[in-house]
């Protein structure tokens, strides 16, 4: 499937590195709730910040597939961690793991630090909104 999204970013901004400012999209919506670094088992097999980066995007992207939807239909997430300094310490492992997964794809985001996640063990936890284009 194509998409049909436009990036909006004002000339005057510096360029955004790995995110979009903003997008443009028209067609069917899927909202995909938050994901957590635990398999289809719902078993974590790593306790590892990247580890469960990496798995959580990979169930964002099997929820995409179910509607016929991949990575290039994405144009929000929003990112939960239970400690923002890892996060900052750990980007570049981060981003390898985004890139493996999602590809080159950088829709709009917001990364924000909480208190804690439901499941005890998830150190991350993404929900995600795509948009695929109408026939």
């Amino acid at each position: 499937m194509t998409t049909l999204h436009e990036l909006l970013h004002p000339a005057n901004w510096k360029p955004a590195v790995g995110y979009a400012n903003g997008i443009i999209a028209s067609g069917r919506t899927i909202y995909v709730g938050g994901q957590i670094g635990w398999n289809s088992d719902q078993m974590f097999e790593s306790d590892d910040f990247v580890a469960q980066v990496q798995q959580a995007l990979t169930n964002i992207l099997q929820v995409l597939q179910e509607a016929g939807a991949g990575p290039q239909h994405l144009v929000r997430l929003t990112w939960f961690v239970v400690d923002k300094q890892e996060y900052l310490a750990r980007l570049k492992e981060v981003g390898a793991a985004y890139r493996a997964v999602l590809g080159k794809h950088f829709p709009a985001m917001t990364m924000v630090q909480v208190a804690d996640l439901v499941e005890d063990r998830a150190r991350v936890e993404i929900e995600a909104t795509a948009v695929v284009p109408g026939d």
